[in-house]
């Protein structure tokens, strides 16, 4: 069931990226503050309905021991939202998803989990297809992006934005192959076999809510800018695709975040994709090849998960 999970996560999260492009707003300072805090207020109402809906008696002291994860991934997030402010879509996406590559290296050195032909096959080709949508979108960038068009402006510190999210997500996503490795000696407390993934997930998503309200009070008390949800809908849109990939993750990369990890990563296809068709970036000959690559590598996993039921 990991490759479902992980699709259906895949998916949401391109998805996602579109409506955060949408609503990327290039001469707002605090935009991606603002979307951040969007998608805690989200993830912390899914949290809440997790809890009742599930039955969950969930501890509270389960908030510090994953903090690691989730820092990483609201931190991770909201440079990843700063780079959209200055970014193509296409250009950031793939770079950020290269930390895929990153994690099933850790997984396998520290955690000792094990790739069968297929599925390292797979890894191989994901890994590489992103890669070499990377290294394309760099030279694009350096030929075709006209200096006027401030929302896609770049520099070098705009351009280490992605790279920075792509080393701290990595760092997240490995402690998370860790916490959910199997929930006999997983760190969090108080979880069963069936409550293992809902409690990894809504620690991190009332995480999310906390930080989420900090940040409300920052802009709108301390800052005094202005701050309504309703006028956000294209960051709405995304906190809700963002919300159900995440409750998908983290049954994907129950056990198997070596190979989960590079194909959620490969969600920049998705991006790259959906940003083609609704953001006209347009794509070359090259860029489908890549993706072509990609698309092979993610249906030799569910090749080899087949294979192992």
């Amino acid at each position: 069931m990991w490759f479902i999970y992980a699709l259906v996560s895949t998916i949401s999260w391109g998805a996602a990226d579109l409506f955060y492009k949408k609503g990327a707003d290039a001469e707002d300072k605090y935009s991606h503050l603002k979307t951040s805090a969007i998608v805690g207020i989200v993830m912390g109402a899914h949290a809440i309905f997790t809890m009742f809906a599930n039955n969950i008696d969930y501890d509270p002291i389960n908030l510090l021991i994953y903090l690691p994860v989730s820092l990483c991934y609201i931190l991770s997030m909201t440079i990843g939202y700063l780079g959209l402010r200055y970014l193509m879509l296409s250009i950031s996406s793939p770079i950020q998803n290269s930390s895929g590559a990153i994690v099933t290296i850790l997984c396998l050195i520290f955690l000792d989990q094990m790739l069968d032909l297929p599925s390292a096959a797979g890894v191989i080709l994901i890994c590489g297809g992103i890669f070499v949508l990377g290294i394309l979108e760099k030279k694009k960038m350096e030929t075709e992006i006209r200096e006027e068009d401030r929302k896609y402006q770049v520099g070098f510190k705009a351009f280490f934005l992605p790279i920075a999210y792509c080393i701290i997500d990595a760092l997240g996503t490995f402690f998370d192959a860790y916490y959910l490795d199997d929930y006999r000696t997983t760190p969090l407390r108080g979880v069963t076999e069936r409550t293992f993934e809902d409690v990894a997930n809504i620690s991190y998503e009332l995480t999310f809510l906390l930080a989420a309200i900090f940040i409300f009070i920052y802009i709108k008390i301390i800052k005094k800018q202005r701050f309504g949800f309703i006028e956000h809908k294209n960051r709405m849109v995304a906190a809700l695709f963002e919300t159900g990939g995440q409750a998908a993750y983290v049954y994907a990369m129950s056990g198997t975040g070596v190979v989960a990890a590079p194909m959620i990563a490969s969600y920049s296809i998705v991006s790259l994709i959906l940003s083609r068709i609704f953001l006209k970036e347009k794509l070359t000959g090259q860029q489908y090849a890549a993706v072509a690559v990609v698309m092979t590598g993610i249906f030799l996993l569910g090749l080899a998960e087949a294979l192992a039921e």
